[in-house]
């Protein structure tokens, strides 16, 4: 039976939280917590195979006891119990930065985290949060390439809803990227997308696992860190060489063709398939009918099997070239595992060198 530490300042959030935990045979609350001080005093003295640590509370936040973790190397799995607020979403960003395997989003009342809903994703994220087989996520600085400030000329508009015209139009006849990340693929695509180029000869297409009220968050901080355009992709957005789109989470992402004979970004609101939504299989799988010369599918660390049956059915009917994440780079190696034990894999590749696996691909400087 696993060992948990519950971290949150409210008693009534502990209670339902011990709770949910205890009734699965799995795992037992060894102890917990009112704030970051009291966690901290307990880490230091003893062992745990997981952690439910709250981000917001008194004399030591989630953040602050990460640092503090980090700064004595004191080693722990954590996983954060955030809001999806627009703060909360950052924050978790910043926890997952900080070496937090994964968080849960926790509704804000008491009463809603009593659901089945919460209950399942809550045990499903615990059970790979405290699985002694999954890497902790690496931390390392990514500033060698943050975006550098480049002066505008007063001529160029500062801003714009359109995509900046060094990219192609009509992409039909080229090539498209499409990635999969789940568990740890927020921290690793901070060493992927920032290393493609701002020229890449392709669109790219990106499911990350997240509930909605994350993404927007997640692709402002990955757009500020890269060369290349991220944004969170919206409803009929055209598809265009050198930006990267993300979808949103709560949908599933697919690409449709518009009135014009262009490729869009188009939602459906099918149910959750192998246990997400977003899920990547949709988005390979609408990439059936497309006319892309090539289509460079990625599956990067992450839980379950995502990818593998959208990229099995696409390889039916396109030219596609898969590259799988190697195993000792992945924080979970699941879906990345699934496409290489389908033969699948034409690369399998170190998380430092998927951006130039996928620029050789596709060309760009």
């Amino acid at each position: 039976m696993k060992k948990i530490l519950v971290v949150d300042d409210s008693a009534l959030m502990r209670r339902v939280l011990c709770d949910i935990i205890n009734s699965d045979e799995r795992f037992h609350v060894e102890d917990r917590a009112t704030n970051g001080l009291e966690a901290f005093d307990l880490l230091s003295r003893k062992t745990y195979d997981a952690v439910v640590l709250d981000v917001n509370m008194p004399k030591m936040g989630g953040i602050e006891l990460l640092k503090e973790l980090q700064k004595f190397k004191i080693s722990a799995r954590v996983m954060m119990a955030s809001t999806a607020t627009s703060e909360g979403a950052k924050v978790t960003l910043d926890a997952l930065e900080l070496g937090a395997v994964d968080f849960i989003h926790k509704p804000v009342s008491a009463g809603d985290c009593r659901g089945v809903d919460f209950k399942e994703r809550l045990l499903k994220v615990l059970a790979v949060v405290s699985d002694s087989t999954v890497n902790m996520p690496i931390q390392r600085a990514v500033k060698p390439f943050r975006r550098e400030p480049v002066a505008v000329p007063v001529t160029k508009p500062v801003t714009t809803p359109e995509v900046p015209a060094r990219v192609s139009t009509g992409v039909i006849g080229k090539k498209l990227v499409a990635i999969a990340s789940s568990t740890g693929g927020p921290k690793a695509l901070q060493s992927v997308i920032p290393r493609l180029p701002k020229d890449l000869q392709a669109p790219v297409l990106l499911v990350q696992h997240m509930p909605k009220g994350f993404t927007a968050s997640l692709a402002e901080r990955l757009d500020s860190l890269s060369e290349i355009t991220v944004r969170e992709a919206a409803e009929g957005d055209v598809l265009e060489n050198g930006c990267v789109y993300l979808s949103m989470g709560g949908s599933h992402l697919t690409v449709a063709v518009n009135a014009a004979g262009r490729y869009v970004i188009h939602y459906t609101d099918e149910p959750p398939r192998e246990g997400v939504r977003p899920c990547a299989n949709y988005m390979y799988e609408s990439l059936g009918d497309s006319r892309f010369e090539e289509i460079i599918c990625v599956v990067m660390t992450g839980m379950g099997a995502d990818g593998t049956q959208g990229i099995s059915n696409l390889k039916n009917n396109k030219k596609i070239h898969v590259i799988a994440q190697e195993q000792s780079t992945c924080v979970v190696y699941g879906m990345p595992k699934s496409i290489v034990t389908a033969g699948l894999a034409d690369q399998i590749v170190p998380l430092e060198q998927i951006a130039q696996a996928i620029t050789a691909k596709v060309g760009g400087k």
